[in-house]
């Protein structure tokens, strides 16, 4: 029988970076049962004393951490040694080794990355650029987009689109249809064009998911392998004769899509430095 191990996500901000770390831990271990546990914004012993019993009432408990402060780190540490619960910070190596080659003291700033300043600011603008122009809305000022997304339905563009709109990217996302044209001016755009492709036989069985969650009967044109192998065929052709560079999300996660159409974009602009 699996182990069960309950991890204990231990932040002075938001988490994000150790929901990151603890789900690439978990794909290295997948055989053993996982629980998690948030405590975010971390800042006073009486958390950490809420911490510290929740650890000893569970089962193989394991606590990870990105703390800034000292004294609440310090405290997680020996509570931690006095119950023997395994304890790992993530930032306690990095920033004392940060510290000597920028021969700078850190700050020690919980919740330092984020800031209200200019930078956040633009992601917001680039989220909302991007749900408006989410599945073909407002193509007149698609073009103003940093990336342009083209796919026929049910690729991921929409999912894509927000997680690079959260990376800070404008991003116009677009349906291919069969026997519709695109206006020219999306092609002439200055954005960087991506297009998704999909086996045909997983995008069927995507499909037929979607409607059966619908409930929608009158959509047998939508999973019919004929149909689709026709879309996969046309949207290939278009891309080639476009120049578009495609990426295969038949096996992708939406987070490995986005990483490959963010080094697209990077290649693209040393391309344009170059000239």
């Amino acid at each position: 029988m699996n182990k069960t191990f309950n991890f204990f996500l231990v932040s002075d901000s938001t988490g994000e970076t150790l929901d990151r770390i603890y789900l690439a831990l978990k794909a290295q271990f997948p055989n053993n049962n996982y629980k998690i546990h948030h405590f975010a914004f971390m800042r006073t012993t009486t958390q950490t004393a809420t911490l510290i019993e929740a650890c000893k009432k569970s089962e193989n408990p394991i606590i990870l951490y990105t703390l800034v402060e000292k004294q609440t780190t310090n405290h997680i540490i020996n509570e931690c040694k006095s119950f023997n619960i395994p304890c790992f910070g993530l930032l306690d190596y990095l920033i004392p080794e940060f510290e000597k080659i920028f021969k700078q003291k850190p700050t020690l700033k919980p919740s330092g990355q984020h800031k209200l300043d200019k930078e956040y600011y633009q992601k917001i603008e680039a989220m909302q650029f991007t749900l408006q122009h989410d599945d073909g809305q407002k193509l007149e000022t698609a073009v103003n987009a940093d990336i342009i997304i083209l796919g026929v339905s049910r690729t991921s563009k929409t999912p894509t689109s927000i997680y690079l709109g959260e990376r800070g990217f404008k991003v116009s996302n677009i349906p291919l249809v069969l026997h519709q044209k695109l206006p020219e001016d999306i092609f002439k755009s200055k954005a960087t064009k991506v297009g998704l492709i999909i086996d045909p036989t997983r995008l069927s069985d995507v499909r037929k998911t979607r409607i059966s969650i619908l409930n929608d009967k009158q959509s047998s044109n939508y999973v019919n392998m004929d149909i689709i192998q026709k879309e996969i065929d046309e949207s290939k052709k278009m891309f080639i004769a476009n120049k578009i560079p495609s990426i295969d999300v038949t096996r992708k996660s939406v987070e490995e899509t986005a990483a490959s159409i963010i080094k697209i974009v990077e290649i693209e602009k040393e391309k344009s430095n170059d000239k």
